[in-house]
């Protein structure tokens, strides 16, 4: 059973302005994950739609927001413009969770942001921070360079990689996860940087998301 969305909009700052945003909130829902988007799609690509789905299926709300570029044009925000954008999302977050566990976290790009953030010491409120794809090095150029600051993040972090995924080594990703103290990696078996499966492991793409979204909620529940 779908959800509706409900739409808003965020004031991140008078220089960078408005953006939209999508809140998915259950009756049922025990936490609340503030959702942001991969470097090359919007909070309404197909991935984004199907997981907030799957979420609310699992008892998970999730505050979806497009960075500043989705919707002004231009390449990827920088952090001068990503940062701010994940902290006024999180605030407007703060505003539905009453009684919920503030999950912060995002796909590929809209991850490494948020974890950038928290390094900082820049979330307070979020209780975990999800990663749909961890960028931890660009294809071909294997490294852990991207990884030095998640040591610094003081709250548990989830780890949810595909097997195939060229953005990063799944063994690399396990040798950083080993390096921190509260943190979990999930094997998405055969998923690429975008978690398709290769068609021989008859995996169905739902299954997949349902798998991404059913971790998460496990994750939260634990906090």
């Amino acid at each position: 059973m779908m959800t509706k969305a409900r739409k808003l909009k965020i004031d991140i700052s008078e220089e960078i302005g408005t953006v939209s945003a999508l809140l998915v909130l259950p009756d049922d829902a025990t936490s609340l994950l503030v959702l942001s988007h991969g470097a090359g799609a919007g909070m309404e690509h197909a991935f984004m739609e199907s997981l907030a789905q799957h979420l609310a299926s699992n008892k998970v709300a999730s505050l979806r927001f497009n960075f500043a570029y989705m919707e002004k044009g231009g390449g990827p925000d920088r952090p001068k413009k990503a940062y701010p954008a994940i902290k006024a999302a999180v605030k407007k977050a703060l505003k539905y969770s009453d009684g919920l566990t503030l999950l912060a976290g995002g796909k590929s790009f809209g991850g490494r942001m948020t974890s950038q953030v928290a390094a900082l010491g820049e979330l307070d409120e979020v209780k975990g921070i999800v990663y749909f794809g961890f960028p931890l090095h660009a294809p071909g150029k294997v490294g852990k360079e991207r990884a030095a600051h998640l040591a610094d993040i003081k709250v548990p972090q989830l780890f949810l990689q595909g097997t195939r995924d060229p953005f990063a080594k799944f063994e690399l990703i396990s040798e950083v996860v080993d390096g921190l103290e509260k943190a979990t990696p999930v094997r998405i078996e055969g998923g690429n940087h975008s978690f398709q499966t290769l068609k021989k492991l008859g995996i169905p793409y739902e299954d997949t998301i349902e798998q991404l979204a059913q971790e998460t909620a496990k994750f939260a529940s634990n906090l």
